[in-house]
């Protein structure tokens, strides 16, 4: 018996490859992509689509009923820097959403839930370098504050009344099949675009703003193997903390340099250094490690062969 499982937000940038890994693993049929607007069109294709607003109880509730749903991907949200610009737009979204999910797990209507939390639940006084799991939280940005908001709620929901809810902090996210969507480390997937089509790159950061990164095969791996680890094994129930490498734009640009020698890259800071700023600059996962064995594929070198390769 195939399990059905929904994503709400599947068009973004994660939500349309894990879409994708998804209905790989369990069958086009079984996956529910869902959005408030289409997305591209091999991802229409692919299997069952339902228009939905995410911070709509009833909507979410009849296509939960309709399709018997059992597992929720939760993947809509407004990212750091679009937030800044509508920041309550984005708390509505960004908390509603999660409320209506775990309160149809709450009432039993499915049995597990993924919700993504990010690096940005950190502040500009929590200890930059290998942050640890528990530490000082004091985020400054609207999406950081939802965010550590939201990890609050998944652990109450938890412990009141038993939702089997599942988090990682999902550090910068750098993939080729999807564009970015408006958060700050999105600098790190235009990057590889400029360099293939315009051979130069103006970045919105500093050159030495060092950053926790991923390549999104690592990213959709974390959370597709955190919901399938048994339910006794997860013994954090606010979200994990996850890591893969640590670069700033200088280092990206040397590394795409080694395949493209002529690419240039100059440096003019915006409103999203700021928020860059007040993010640590690697991050300790221990717990991911040692609870379900996460564990990275790939490395700065790795990554950029990867995006070079592929958006060629």
């Amino acid at each position: 018996m195939q399990k059905s499982i929904l994503i709400i937000g599947a068009c973004g940038q994660i939500g349309t490859e894990l879409t994708f890994a998804l209905r790989e693993k369990h069958g086009n049929e079984n996956v529910i992509a869902s959005d408030i607007r289409e997305g591209n069109a091999e991802l229409m294709a692919s299997g069952p689509f339902e228009i939905l607003d995410a911070t709509n109880y009833e909507a979410i509730e009849n296509v939960v009923m309709h399709y018997e749903i059992e597992e929720v991907y939760l993947m809509a949200a407004m990212l750091s820097a679009t937030a800044e610009k509508f920041p309550m737009r984005a708390w509505n979204l960004n908390m509603n959403s999660l409320f209506n999910v775990l309160n149809l797990a709450k009432e039993k209507k499915i049995s597990k839930l993924f919700w993504p939390s990010s690096i940005a639940v950190f502040g500009p006084n929590t200890p930059k370098e290998h942050t640890e799991q528990n530490t000082i939280m004091e985020p400054s940005t609207v999406y950081g504050i939802s965010k550590q908001s939201g990890e609050r709620w998944c652990e109450y929901y938890f412990n009141k009344f038993g939702v089997d809810v599942r988090s990682v902090r999902y550090p910068g996210l750098i993939s080729w099949k999807t564009l970015p969507g408006g958060g700050t480390t999105d600098y790190a997937v235009e990057i590889y675009h400029k360099a293939l089509e315009e051979k130069k790159y103006s970045c919105f950061l500093k050159e030495d703003t060092l950053l926790p990164m991923m390549f999104m095969d690592d990213a959709i791996r974390a959370t597709i193997d955190i919901m399938e680890t048994p339910a006794e094994k997860i013994k954090i129930r606010s979200s994990y903390n996850l890591a893969a490498m640590s670069f700033n734009p200088s280092e990206i640009a040397k590394s795409i340099q080694q395949h493209i020698p002529e690419f240039k890259i100059s440096y003019a800071p915006d409103f999203r250094q700021q928020i860059a700023d007040s993010w640590p600059s690697s991050i300790n996962d221990n717990k991911a490690q040692e609870d379900w064995g996460w564990k990275p594929a790939f490395n700065l070198e790795k990554t950029t062969q990867e995006m070079l390769k592929n958006l060629k």
